[in-house]
């Protein structure tokens, strides 16, 4: 049974655009533009939280900083963050700086989930990024290396010479980058986590499962001391509700096109533990995807063990149908399920 505990309510986009005439962002202008849009219209409906995946050669979102910071400058409570970076592609030097800007920005609501990666549409594309692994790495151990790096940057510690010739010296070993983000989720306290596919080679075990361990874990462990170490974010795969309830219906902004019928993203999204492959050695197995009328979803939401020791909850929304519908989408679910469940 899923406790009464407050949870946070947010949205994921993956952030797809397509030219066809059926979608509602046709050009990389149009997801960027309509991502903030969503971000400001989340905050106004009472939501908690926006993030946005992360993908390299593909018609989606690739660059999240300057993105995050628009958002950060338009918006005034809402979290803003990444599901995930692949820190492969990543300077963590520059990633240090852009995340601390739009840290300032937003006045400090800053939440980045990162990643060791998973495969993208070319070959070892963080090769045209500049990045090589070296000597006895793959590209995975290169990027716990950048992530080790971004993490020791993220304390604030002088790390690199002064040079004498400037005309206002400092001391010797104390030059950083200029703000650190408060926030970052990785292997270790700080932010939240979202949930993760469960990596192994013998990836058998159901996610619920898998965080019911995480949640033992967190309450056994001494090294989460403040409750942002122990926040844990999980995604909710799926359109979320089905089209009876109240208020879902035909995307005002798409006159032509009808909204996708429930039954059908049901049969294509609502799965139990697909298998995923990481690379040639690592499976992964992916929690369930939701799609129902409220009440079912409610029941369905209640037997998941995972969404009990979650604290923030991400809706992922069909970006493509544009923002009014998944606007619509976020206010009934915080409406018709997250207040019923007393999330909210």
């Amino acid at each position: 049974m899923v406790s009464s505990t407050m949870k946070k309510i947010g949205f994921l986009s993956f952030g797809h655009w397509t030219p066809s005439p059926q979608s509602a962002t046709r050009s990389a202008k149009d997801v960027l533009q309509q991502s903030i849009d969503l971000a400001v219209a989340a905050e106004e409906i009472g939501a908690d939280g926006a993030f946005f995946r992360v993908h390299h050669f593909a018609r989606q979102l690739g660059s999240p900083f300057p993105l995050l910071a628009a958002i950060g400058a338009k918006t005034q409570r809402i979290e803003i963050g990444t599901g995930v970076i692949d820190m492969r592609y990543e300077n963590p030097f520059y990633m240090t700086e852009d995340a601390g800007a739009a840290d300032l920005i937003s006045d400090g609501r800053l939440q980045l989930g990162i990643s060791r990666g998973s495969p993208e549409q070319v070959i070892d594309g963080y090769r045209y990024f500049g990045h090589l692994p070296e000597d006895g790495e793959d590209d995975a151990a290169m990027a716990r290396r950048h992530t080790d790096v971004f993490l020791e940057l993220l304390e604030g510690n002088g790390f690199a010479q002064p040079n004498p010739g400037r005309c206002s010296p400092i001391r010797p070993g104390s030059c950083a980058s200029s703000h650190t983000p408060k926030a970052c989720a990785s292997g270790s306290g700080g932010a939240p986590h979202l949930r993760p596919p469960q990596f192994g080679r013998q990836a058998r075990d159901a996610l619920d499962e898998l965080h019911s361990r995480l949640r033992r874990v967190r309450r056994a462990t001494s090294c989460a001391t403040t409750a942002a170490d122990r926040l844990l974010s999980l995604s909710l795969g799926g359109s979320g509700l089905e089209s009876r309830c109240p208020g879902i219906g035909q995307p005002q902004h798409l006159p032509n096109r009808r909204c996708p019928r429930p039954g059908l993203l049901r049969r294509r999204s609502v799965r139990q533990r697909p298998i995923g492959q990481i690379d040639a050695q690592t499976r992964a197995v992916f929690g369930r995807s939701y799609a129902a009328e409220p009440d079912k979803l409610i029941e369905q939401l209640k037997a998941d063990t995972a969404i009990e020791a979650a604290d923030t909850l991400l809706l992922t929304i069909p970006n493509q149908l544009g923002v009014d519908y998944c606007a619509s989408v976020m206010e009934k679910f915080i409406k018709y399920v997250a207040k019923p469940m007393g999330w909210k």
